[in-house]
């Protein structure tokens, strides 16, 4: 059964024989004749197709443009066409852009209210952060932060609150990780796709053409967070707005740095079990893991392993995952004190590392007693830093010693130049991180958002 059913602005909508990888920006556009969710990038970094998309789960902003078909089922979805009341009335966003003077070309226009409107519902008043995915090129960003405040606190109308609609079994879809193991091992040249915030570029930007996939989102037990012996299993589905949100108090720094993975519209949607099994040298989430002594756990049909997260990571596009075999999850420790995350980028929202440190120094009675110091962009996978973790480790808590050790960084690390940054700039970057952190363990001001006399 391949049906795709959801509600399109209300209206219950059933697609069939739709391709599994044809965007939900494509068939609005081209389907239904709904031109307001606009295509800019097509790659998920303008939001300029914004659109609002309701489950079980609640209410997020996402990326239509690299949102496919198959996702949606048994959800909601509002597009900027949407959001006027029965009676024509105009949605609260709507009214802030035109009386705050919000609109120029209006091109980006609709993707602001979209996110405006998926916070509203949200309760969300960090307009900084669920705005960061949206960008605009010729208004200027002050007359539409004035907008998301005026709308900030006020309630949704009632309007758009959709019933979810009853539907069946998801199409191209396992309806669990035990389904996924057995249909995986009998077709383990296909692509599983989770979030997909980066396979969808491989339709978008590269063409390719994906014969065989299964969609993850209807396995919910991958999409738990549990609790285990002096730890937390997040489950491979675990969304990256999930796991910021349930780290928060436990993980500050893993949570930081999480608010600075892409955008909300990206983040709502990419997995943390995507972000590791992409093996992308620069995903910003596996430096942290490495430096918190994370363990993965993978599955092949019914046999399972364990390693630890650094071990899987071979080189530069290979990792040790056998054909049939998925990322079940991943295991952090209940507490990592010392941890420090630090994401050095040409912008600060929205934006790919150029270097990403992640820093676990453990400290007693003025020694080091413990490193674990991990980074992403020094190399062709996220990697440890064990000569410098070495050079600390039995030394004093002091400058001298973390001064000591910054040679060793050329031990470590060979990074390559690229358009992000050079070599040289690189390991220079990486040995200021390691400083920064001395200081700010130190109780050194060192956030770069801090305005200091």
């Amino acid at each position: 059964m391949d049906d795709i059913a959801f509600l399109l602005n209300g209206t219950p909508v059933v697609l069939r024989g739709e391709a599994p990888t044809r965007t939900l920006l494509d068939w609005l556009r081209e389907g239904r004749g709904l031109t307001g969710t606009k295509e800019g990038c097509n790659e998920g970094d303008c939001g300029a197709c914004t659109v609002m998309v309701t489950d079980h789960a609640g209410t997020r902003a996402l990326n239509a443009c690299i949102l496919f078909l198959p996702q949606l089922h048994g959800k909601a979805v509002r597009t900027v066409e949407g959001l006027a009341g029965p009676e024509g009335e105009i949605h609260p966003a709507q009214a802030a852009m035109v009386d705050k003077h919000g609109s120029q070309c209006g091109f980006c226009t609709p993707g602001f209210v979209m996110s405006m409107a998926a916070a509203q519902v949200r309760g969300a008043v960090d307009h900084d952060d669920y705005l960061a995915g949206n960008l605009c090129r010729c208004t200027g960003y002050a007359p539409i932060v004035r907008a998301a405040e005026a709308v900030a606190g006020t309630a949704a109308p009632e309007w758009l609150a959709d019933a979810l609609p009853e539907v069946g079994p998801a199409p191209f879809a396992p309806g669990s990780s035990d389904e996924l193991a057995v249909w995986y091992a009998a077709h383990p040249e296909a692509v599983l796709i989770a979030g997909a915030t980066d396979v969808g570029l491989w339709v978008t930007k590269q063409l390719r053409d994906l014969p065989e996939v299964a969609f993850l989102h209807a396995c919910a037990d991958l999409q738990q967070i549990e609790p285990v012996a002096g730890g937390l299993r997040i489950g491979a589905g675990v969304t990256i707005a999930a796991l910021r949100a349930a780290v928060a108090g436990s993980h500050p720094a893993l949570a930081e740095l999480l608010r600075r993975f892409a955008s909300e519209q990206v983040r709502g949607a990419a997995t943390i079990g995507g972000n590791i099994a992409n093996g992308s040298p620069i995903g910003d989430a596996p430096p942290a893991l490495i430096a918190m002594g994370a363990r993965l756990h993978l599955r092949k049909g019914d046999a399972r392993r364990e390693i630890a997260l650094e071990e899987f990571f071979l080189d530069y596009g290979k990792q040790d995952r056998a054909k049939g075999e998925f990322v079940e999850a991943v295991t952090i420790p209940a507490e990592a004190p010392g941890l420090a995350c630090y994401k050095l980028s040409k912008r600060f929202d929205q934006d790919i590392s150029a270097v990403c440190g992640c820093f676990n120094i453990e400290v007693k009675c003025s020694i080091i007693e413990s490193a674990r110091i991990a980074f992403g962009g020094m190399a062709g996978v996220p990697k440890r830093a064990a000569a410098v973790e070495a050079a600390l480790i039995g030394r004093a808590f002091a400058l001298e010693t973390f001064e000591a050790a910054l040679p060793a960084f050329a031990k470590d690390f060979t990074p390559m130049s690229d358009m992000r940054a050079s070599a040289g700039y690189r390991l220079e970057a990486a040995g200021n991180m390691l400083i920064r952190y001395f200081h700010e363990r130190s109780g050194a001001k060192v956030n770069v958002l801090e305005v200091m006399p």
